[in-house]
């Protein structure tokens, strides 16, 4: 019995191999999809605050995990600002000192009204030793509430200082850097931004799949991808994943939907923006 190799014509005119078919009705092999590996997101880097920039602490092509520190912009009265908030919210005075005054006020309140019950004292002075404890409650309540509150503003001290410190948020690469240091950077509309960074883990896989294999995909089947040479050696020739999400619109144009999956690349083995062949189980020609 022979075989061929066959071949299908998408819609916009290219030529998708399916794998080789066995003449006599045999069942077809799964469908090879051109397909491409891209970093997952591509972001800007830009500063929330305004302020001149003091480090770039990496350099185009330079890989960064999530957390690593990107930027640093000056930030003298910030740190000022917070030190000072913190040693506030640090002091204790107060609050022993209201601690203290309603301790002595509930005592003599206490003492007020067992000298009141045998009649040694009027019933204007127990009053006024029990108001006097009222006052003291509320005095220690409000020393409470000031403590709060200095330890709230040291928290917001210090969340403006770290907004000075710009950190990775994924693992990727520095694609490019458009700003050095002494650069007066602002985060507003128009703005040059400072770097720009590819997310690298996990990588993007899309591939354009003729409509008539809609009914065939699903999210979550198991794939296969086969990155172009040379990056395709060793453990690379063929990854195992999984397909993420599956279009809900075809294009009715071009007859296509698109195939999108996750493919793990946490030893930065394979770079974004390469092309790659898609095998997608139980779908074939």
């Amino acid at each position: 019995m022979s075989k061929i190799q066959a071949s299908t014509r998408w819609p916009s005119g290219r030529w998708v191999a399916l794998g080789m078919l066995s003449m006599g009705g045999a069942t077809a092999i799964a469908a090879d999809f051109d397909c491409m590996i891209e970093p997952a997101q591509m972001v800007e880097v830009r500063s929330p605050v305004v302020g001149l920039l003091e480090r770039v602490h990496v350099k185009r092509g330079q890989s960064v995990s999530r957390g690593d520190l990107l930027v640093t912009i000056e930030s003298t009265v910030e740190s000022s600002a917070a030190a000072t908030a913190q040693y506030k919210a640090q002091t204790t005075g107060n609050l022993a000192q209201a601690q203290a005054k309603l301790a002595a006020a509930k005592a003599k309140a206490e003492r007020m009204q067992e000298l009141f019950a045998e009649e040694f004292v009027s019933a204007q002075a127990r009053d006024d030793a029990a108001a006097e404890y009222k006052q003291a409650q509320t005095e220690l309540l409000a020393a409470q509430e000031n403590s709060q509150m200095s330890k709230l503003e040291a928290q917001q001290a210090y969340d403006q200082l770290r907004r000075r410190t710009i950190r990775s948020p994924f693992d990727g690469v520095v694609m490019d850097q458009f700003l050095y240091p002494g650069a007066l950077v602002d985060g507003g509309d128009g703005k040059k931004p400072i770097l720009k960074i590819a997310q690298t883990h996990p990588l993007a896989v899309r591939s354009i799949v003729p409509y008539r294999f809609f009914p065939k995909v699903q999210a979550g089947a198991a794939a296969t991808v086969l990155p172009e040479p040379p990056f395709n050696k060793g453990a690379q020739s063929e990854i195992a994943a999984r397909v993420k999400t599956v279009d809900r619109v075809i294009d009715l144009a071009a007859g296509t939907f698109g195939v999108h999956l996750e493919l793990p690349n946490a030893r930065q083995a394979l770079p974004g923006g390469i092309r790659c062949k898609l095998r997608i189980a139980g779908v074939d020609g």
